[in-house]
């Protein structure tokens, strides 16, 4: 019971600091914060904070690796009992889209015009490891023929990233289904291109 606990409370300061950490950003940016004024919002200590993380960077790290986490779970679950290629590859997609629509002022201000360079290379790391287990999938064993899988991957990995960026921060309001279903329809054929 007692190990139970602390988990929760390991978990509670986490969430804080996370939470501290998004609301800060959309506020100041990424650079400009520091770990005092994380800690200062969360109401918690230094050594709280440094028990948990090692940087600010380590706690941005921590709460991608979160979503990623998530995204991967859709993803799997799709390629294992989906049997119609179009509705199996990116199941993640469409699950992003709605994260990032739920959390709009926050995806703004990480990937938007005044991000910083540290959100933005963790988070198209993150596109870049999803959609590579899709390109695996799908490709073929031993053909050396098409292109090579790196190659597709880091093509639609950067076409979502932009088509991300697009939609988080510009001006046309696509719905979560349209928007999943833009770049489905852009990157489906990429993959295919593929499997020949």
């Amino acid at each position: 019971m007692a190990a139970q606990a602390i988990d929760r409370r390991i978990q509670r300061t986490q969430e804080l600091l996370k939470t501290a950490l998004m609301s800060l950003i959309q506020e100041k940016g990424f650079e400009a914060l520091s770990v005092q004024d994380i800690i200062d919002r969360a109401n918690v200590g230094r050594a709280t904070f440094y028990a948990h993380f090692d940087n600010k960077e380590d706690l941005l790290r921590s709460g991608i690796e979160g979503l990623r986490q998530s995204l991967r779970e859709c993803q799997r679950k799709a390629l294992s009992q989906t049997p119609r290629t179009e509705e199996r590859v990116f199941a993640f997609s469409r699950e992003m889209f709605t994260h990032a629509n739920e959390h709009r002022d926050v995806f703004r201000a990480m990937l938007g015009k005044r991000s910083g360079s540290v959100i933005q290379q963790l988070f198209h790391r993150m596109l870049i490891d999803l959609v590579r287990e899709e390109v695996k999938a799908l490709a073929p064993r031993g053909d050396t023929s098409s292109a090579p899988t790196e190659t597709i991957t880091q093509y639609i990995a950067g076409g979502l990233f932009g088509v991300v960026i697009w939609w988080v921060d510009g001006r046309m309001r696509l719905s979560v289904e349209d928007v999943d279903a833009l770049f489905r329809r852009l990157a489906i054929p990429a993959l295919k291109a593929t499997a020949r």
